[in-house]
Order: C-alpha cells, then structure tokens, then sequence
C-alpha cells in the first residue's frame, strides 16, 4: 500500500494524485505508517519474561490487593508460578491475610467478653469505647500494613515481616 508523501493518506497502487489532499503522487517510494512509541517502562522494574503480560514487580503489588484470593491466582497462573519474586509475595500476602483473619476473630472474641463484663459491672460505655477505640488503632495499623507491602513490591524490594516472611521465603524456595 502506498501513502501520500505530503499528507500520509493511503492512496491506491497506480493513483497520480492523492485523494485526500490533491498532490500529485511521484514514483518515490511508498511513506510507511509511524511506529507506536515505546511503553515506558518504570525504571528499577524487574526484567519481563517473554510472553508475560506484566512484569514482576507488578504482579508481586497485585499479590496483595484482595488479599489470599490474589495471592493464590498468581501462585497457579502460569507465567508467574515460576518466578521466585512473584511467589515470595503470593505466599507472604496469603499468610498476613490469614494471620489478620485469625487476629479479627480472637478480637471479636474478646470484644464479646469485654461486653459482657461491662454490662454485668454497670460500665458499657467506657470500657467498651475504649476496647473499641484499640480495635480502630489496630484496623488503620493492619490497613498502613496492606498498603506498605503493596508499596515495596511495586518498588521491586523484597521486604520480609518478622515471623511471616521468614515462612514466605522457605515456601517460594
């Protein structure tokens, strides 16, 4: 296909002048189209693996996003269950997620009590605001948390939880 050397309109094979503006066609060679520009890449991202829709360093942020469920998809799906950096991410947000679950659940436990023994001692309103008020401290703390891990991973580090990461690690080899 051959294009118009002053506008860049496609004009048909063995046309003399340019449909679209008027200028009459030589025999030069045919103008071809302007390549897309490149897509930037951020600039300490991890090496993408050919046929990779993402690179690392996002699927490692995606791990932590809604929590088990994405730490699991990225753990089964096929370009990224090999990549130590991706799993190390997977396998850490599926076990903050269940220490977090399991930390809601003994709280909500003891929130129960905590009712039980203001109402039978006559004091609701203090005591219960006040357990209230440390369950709102510690939900913006585990939320800070959330947001930080999705942070590092995005920042292509391998930043490692205390007792959490040490197992994340063992588990992605």
């Amino acid at each position: 296909m051959a294009f118009c050397p002053k506008c860049g309109a496609s004009v048909s094979a063995g046309a003399t002048f340019c449909g679209s503006c008027g200028s009459p066609l030589s025999a030069a060679a045919p103008v071809p189209p302007a390549a897309p520009p490149p897509i930037a890449q951020p600039p300490n991202a991890r090496p993408q693996a050919a046929g990779t829709p993402m690179t690392s360093n996002v699927a490692g942020a995606l791990c932590y996003v809604l929590g088990f469920i994405t730490g699991i998809i990225f753990l089964v799906l096929d370009p990224y269950k090999n990549d130590r950096f991706v799993k190390f991410h997977a396998f850490q947000s599926i076990f903050l997620n269940a220490a977090m679950i399991a930390f809601w659940i003994v709280w909500a436990i003891l929130s129960a009590i905590v009712f039980a023994i203001a109402v039978a001692g006559g004091f609701v309103g203090v005591l219960f605001s006040l357990f209230h008020l440390v369950g709102l401290v510690i939900w913006l703390a585990l939320l800070a948390l959330w947001v930080f891990m999705i942070y590092k991973a995005y920042n292509n580090e391998r930043f490692m939880l205390p007792i959490i990461g040490a197992m994340a690690a063992k588990q992605a080899g």
